[in-house]
């Protein structure tokens, strides 16, 4: 099982994200580290400081050297799909081929209505999001691309350099949305992630993604499943991540809440060793 951390960048500094990571980039049982895309804090006080998940990630990619890294997942509707995957192959470049590439359909109103960027129906959200993962895969893995679609298109696009990994960097989509989320997942994503709820749900979305893929002739084995874990001590979140992994996950992405202390993260990192084995 991979193990890896999430440090949403709001109500913290700097420093203290960029302390947290360097210690994980020391510990070899985590893999990779992610942030997230928003521009006002989660499930607190909209008011408290937030920083700009795209740019940080960046930065904390460049004081690290061997994790991993993302966003757990980027907001279609806050980049056009051209622009974002010219910014995947730098920062892929940039970081020596680390980055893994989560997206979703955008969801946040608050944010949305205080930038004045459209936030279209549910619906549309998800065609453009079908749309826009056709659009950075093919500027990815294509010299020259053309794309006729209904919210975006490509004429003899280009996107050089092209990222270190090959085919492109993996693709992660998150969310449990059965008809659309998972569809798309089974049709691109090289990950899937669960963001969380009970294990009995987990499961039935599990096979609700497996059918998916017997529908558009993919192998599910292709598809790494993850795993976010909240709030848990280093003993329970091992437990938990145990069962999780005995129902399908291969990956435990554990949420580590400001303030972000470095101290954290050797005692996680002991009571989740045995579950990489």
């Amino acid at each position: 099982m991979r193990i890896s951390f999430k440090t949403a960048p709001q109500h913290t500094t700097w420093t203290a994200l960029r302390d947290l990571w360097r210690e994980a980039d020391a510990i070899p049982v985590f893999d990779a580290g992610w942030t997230f895309d928003h521009f006002y804090p989660l499930r607190t006080e909209i008011e408290g400081p937030c920083l700009e998940g795209w740019t940080t990630t960046t930065a904390l990619a460049a004081v690290t050297n061997r994790l991993r890294f993302g966003l757990m997942v980027i907001g279609n509707t806050y980049r056009h799909p051209a622009v974002l995957a010219n910014m995947a192959a730098a920062l892929d470049q940039i970081s020596d081929g680390r980055l893994e590439l989560g997206i979703g359909a955008g969801w946040h109103q608050e944010e949305h209505d205080a930038y004045g960027i459209t936030l279209p129906p549910l619906q549309e959200r998800f065609d453009r999001l079908d749309e826009a993962l056709e659009v950075i895969h093919l500027l990815l893995t294509q010299e020259i691309s053309d794309f006729e679609g209904r919210y975006y298109r490509l004429h003899g696009a280009r996107c050089e350099p092209k990222g270190v990994q090959v085919p492109r960097p993996p693709i992660v989509i998150g969310g449990k949305g059965e008809r659309r989320t998972l569809r798309a997942a089974a049709r691109w994503a090289d990950q899937w992630n669960y963001p969380g709820g009970s294990l009995e749900e987990f499961r039935r979305l599990v096979d609700v993604l497996y059918g998916h893929c017997a529908d558009v002739g993919r192998d599910p084995d292709d598809i790494e499943i993850s795993i976010q874990l909240r709030d848990q001590s280093p003993g329970e979140a091992a437990e938990l991540a145990a069962e999780y992994r005995a129902a399908g996950a291969g990956h435990a992405i554990m949420l580590l809440g400001a303030p972000h202390d470095p101290a954290v993260l050797a005692p996680l990192a002991r009571a989740l060793a045995p579950l990489r084995d």
